[in-house]
């Protein structure tokens, strides 16, 4: 990949992290009226917070998937193919059990019923972008795009789960998944674009 396929990729999830923000932002903000607003300058500003607040969730999101990059490199390079699904699907499945239980029982955290819901919410969204990641490409792209957006999200959002706000959880977690999303979704066309070129 090039730079300026890079520099591309970039901008366009920056774009896509605060535009995510935004609209989450927003939504808690209708539905929970949770910050309560002085003036009309607080009004006006909060958009603007929230687009900056997206695109630095975009930059952790593509710091995740750069390493998720070259991991995915590391373990091609290192296991036979099949042996690397093997470990992608039990380093997913070790994710969602932290994610949901490991967190309460170990942790003794007491929120099991929106541990569970989070975790759930995660594997259904891995399982629709490995969906369209494999009609877009092929059938072997399944288990790295599922293991991105279990193992790699969980990951990217244990400190934001240590707050224990709800709210805060959902502001961070919703944008950080469409980039994640964005990004898996996309790779193949910018390394496609490139062969082209």
């Amino acid at each position: 990949m090039s730079l300026r396929k890079w520099a591309k990729l970039f901008l366009k999830t920056l774009l896509v992290g605060a535009i995510g923000a935004v609209i989450v932002g927003l939504g808690l903000q209708l539905f929970n009226g949770a910050i309560e607003f002085t003036g009309t300058a607080d009004l006006l500003l909060y958009p603007l917070i929230l687009l900056g607040y997206g695109a630095l969730v975009s930059v952790y999101s593509q710091m995740g998937f750069f390493a998720y990059l070259t991991l995915n490199y590391m373990g091609i390079g290192i296991f036979k193919r099949r042996t690397w699904q093997y470990i992608q699907i039990g380093l997913s499945v070790l994710a969602l059990f932290e994610l949901m239980f490991f967190r309460t029982f170990v942790g003794g955290n007491e929120s099991l019923g929106h541990d569970l819901t989070l975790g759930i919410g995660i594997l259904i969204v891995a399982i629709v972008v490995a969906y369209f990641k494999a009609k877009s490409t092929n059938a072997s792209a399944w288990i790295p795009t599922i293991f991105f957006m279990i193992a790699v999200t969980t990951v990217e959002i244990i400190g934001v789960l240590s707050i224990g706000e709800r709210n805060a959880t959902l502001f961070i977690i919703i944008p950080l998944l469409i980039c994640n999303a964005y990004q898996i979704l996309t790779l193949h066309k910018v390394t496609q674009d490139e062969k082209k070129s």
